[in-house]
């Protein structure tokens, strides 16, 4: 490790205090030099004064949602790494040394800490539709942004102040590390995975996650975010779904003028017309949108640029040293 570098520890909870205790006692085990924050997220049980009493420094989250009270981390917290997870213990603190080093190499932005490779999520696990939608999204993400990644919602990540200081947390529920994956992979950042067994909750903790509506905003975000950064695709779809049921309604119009010469299907003829102009509008928007992001990701290129001149400055690491 380098001189001087700090690793902040930034822990997420909302009624952990069954778990937190262990999960700051684990990294001062295994991590002993990491300065560790707990950021309670307006919980209803003792997670501040468990988190307090086993040496982690506690701030309080009100808004509530894991995207809102990660916005306020990576905004807050200083430091060189970010090791970003949960409070369940469900992530073993054991494996943090593998999780750092490409990091520490200058290999990757960020690490993830992948449960799915091994099956030990699915095995350990026993929701279904979570399985399911770990699945569906890992395979709506690879195919949509041509990559190859296993694990697109864990929890467990190791990641540099680069990207930390360069990533806009929109999000504001648990579809952040959806947010996350997606912005690494567009903006080219540069991703690892490493295997980890993951573990389910102990007795009496109990998961905040909603199956169909944390799923229902997850899926939502992957298409949102494929309609604002691949925006010429995803209208050219449309447009094409469009034209087609366009060309499709017009036949019976077009076979009325072919044999009588005279439309009877006035209102198929109506209908065919304004799905063929929409469609085209939809070509016509993909364009310009199309445009507009490249120039936001020349503009995002050159923010990164500016940062690696003047972000790693000597007044900023200065600053970092007073943490």
């Amino acid at each position: 490790m380098k001189q001087n570098q700090i690793i902040a520890v930034i822990i997420p909870c909302y009624n952990e205090g069954l778990t937190i205790g262990k999960v700051v006692n684990d990294f001062q085990e295994f991590l002993p030099e990491s300065v560790i924050y707990v950021y309670d997220n307006a919980s209803t049980d003792n997670t501040s004064q468990v988190a307090e009493a086993a040496g982690a420094i506690v701030k309080k989250e009100p808004k509530k949602g894991k995207g809102n009270v990660v916005r306020t981390m990576y905004r807050e917290v200083e430091a060189d790494i970010f090791i970003l997870i949960d409070g369940d213990d469900t992530y073993p603190v054991s494996s943090i040394r593998d999780l750092l080093r490409p990091i520490l190499a200058g290999e990757a932005d960020m690490v993830v800490g992948d449960r799915l490779s091994n099956n030990s999520y699915f095995s350990k696990n026993d929701r279904r539709f979570h399985n399911f939608g770990n699945r569906l999204v890992r395979g709506l993400i690879n195919r949509l942004f041509n990559g190859n990644l296993k694990d697109i919602m864990s929890g467990y990540r190791v990641m540099n102040r680069y990207f930390i200081k360069n990533f806009p947390v929109m999000s504001s529920g648990f579809e952040i590390e959806t947010e996350m994956t997606l912005h690494a992979m567009d903006k080219r950042f540069r991703i690892r995975e490493i295997g980890v067994e993951y573990r389910d909750r102990p007795e009496g903790s109990q998961s905040k996650l909603n199956t169909i509506s944390d799923g229902a905003k997850v899926i939502k975000t992957v298409f949102s975010i494929f309609k604002n950064y691949k925006p010429m695709l995803f209208f050219s779809s449309v447009g094409l779904v469009l034209l087609v049921l366009g060309l499709l309604s017009g036949v019976g119009p077009i076979m009325d003028y072919i044999e009588e010469q005279y439309v009877y299907k006035v209102p198929m003829a109506i209908l065919a017309t304004g799905l063929v102009i929409c469609s085209m509008l939809c070509f016509g928007i993909g364009i310009i949108l199309e445009t507009v992001s490249h120039f936001h990701r020349m503009n995002y290129e050159l923010q990164l640029n500016h940062y690696h001149e003047f972000g790693n400055s000597k007044n900023n690491i200065k600053q970092l040293e007073k943490y």
